[in-house]
């Protein structure tokens, strides 16, 4: 399969608010209709769900104001507390850590803080369920997968999203799973669709989950192999917000995001032209280091930058709904994280970390640290 990748933040930004770009396969990717895309292709849930993220015109319209009547402003503020809560008992547990071990900050507290948040805001509690939703989570992103691990990915994705959506049916609650389901109605045009639900609670699981994690080892991981930027923050000279942006800028959660489609026949400025039918992939990793954008040093990271412009939430319609979330949850991690441990060191050199074996994410396997 061949796309155009996008790089540049000014071309990529006319193309996310385009309307002759969509992002549904079913209508506008030759491809998909005529049946050229393998079931065990490894993007393939990133193109075969129903909901929002592959959704177009109308029919996005459609799914994003229902979503948003469960998907509160409100729901975001009120897991403030619990957010908190939760890298507290993180941060205590750390706390336990012999001096001078090494710790793996990425699985021991970037991961744990998102995929706990997901859990309630689904209203899971059912512990195995949750242990189940890790390991699908993990293999949505390992884009390197073998046909049988597709398979298997996507056959337990549904399996552990049914038995919740069973579950929550039966027993609702105050949580987004509920919400959903009291917004759906069966034969509906105007309502969600079962797989729509469903494939709606996969987008929260895949764009909720992965993208903090890489936010929080990425500013960490910034923050430690370049402690000038950290002291500007413990000065006074830059804010949490300012590394969080920066971060999002410089090394954005998700590198390159599939897949949009050429409507008709595009002309770019440069010349070039998409044709009606080719597949379009967002490379925001690239667009966040734009030196048009932002100068020669592009490649730096710098929290006191005047301009830190970038697309990693996306742009325009599709603008990630998560977004305020991701980065709720970093306001609270990442400063409880350094005050906590004021001394916290890198236990590896910069070139020792190996990157996550995905084409979308961006971030570290390991993150390997000293709390003391």
């Amino acid at each position: 399969m061949v796309a155009w990748a996008i790089s540049t933040q000014s071309t990529l930004k006319r193309l996310l608010t385009d309307p002759r770009v969509s992002k549904d396969p079913r209508q506008h990717w030759p491809a998909w209709i005529n049946g050229e895309i393998s079931q065990e292709w490894p993007l393939i849930t990133w193109v075969a769900v129903e909901n929002m993220f592959t959704s177009y015109g109308t029919d996005h319209r459609r799914l994003r104001t229902l979503i948003s009547k469960a998907f509160t402003a409100r729901r975001t503020a009120a897991l403030r507390p619990r957010i908190e809560e939760m890298c507290a008992d993180l941060l205590d547990a750390l706390a336990a850590t012999e001096p001078g071990e090494v710790v793996d900050l990425r699985d021991a507290y970037a991961y744990p803080v998102p995929i706990q948040v997901i859990s309630e805001l689904f209203g899971m509690d059912d512990e195995h369920l949750v242990a189940r939703m890790r390991r699908v989570v993990d293999s949505i992103f390992h884009t390197s997968a073998t046909p049988e691990e597709v398979t298997a990915t996507y056959t337990e994705l549904y399996s552990v999203l049914g038995e919740l959506v069973a579950t929550k049916r039966e027993n609702p609650g105050d949580d987004l799973t509920s919400g959903l389901l009291a917004v759906r109605g069966e034969g509906d045009d105007a309502k969600l669709s079962e797989k729509e639900l469903t494939d709606t609670l996969a987008l929260f699981l895949s764009a909720g989950h992965e993208t903090t994690v890489n936010l929080l080892d990425n500013a960490i991981h910034a923050l430690l192999t370049r402690p000038e930027q950290l002291e500007h923050v413990r000065a006074g000279r830059a804010t949490w917000e300012d590394v969080i942006e920066e971060t999002l800028r410089h090394s954005a959660p998700v590198a390159n995001l599939p897949l949009r489609y050429a409507v008709e026949d595009i002309e770019l400025d440069s010349g070039v032209v998409l044709r009606k039918g080719d597949a379009i992939v967002a490379a925001y990793a690239a667009a966040g280091r734009d030196p048009e954008v932002h100068g020669e040093d592009a490649d730096r990271f710098d929290v006191t930058r005047n301009l830190k412009n970038h697309l990693a939430f996306g742009h325009g319609v599709h603008l990630c709904v998560g977004a305020p979330l991701a980065r709720l949850e970093a306001m609270i991690a990442l400063p409880a994280l350094f005050e906590r441990f004021p001394r916290l060191s890198l236990a590896a050199g910069q070139d020792a970390l190996e990157p996550v074996e995905s084409f979308i994410s961006n971030g570290h396997r390991t993150l390997p640290v000293r709390l003391s």
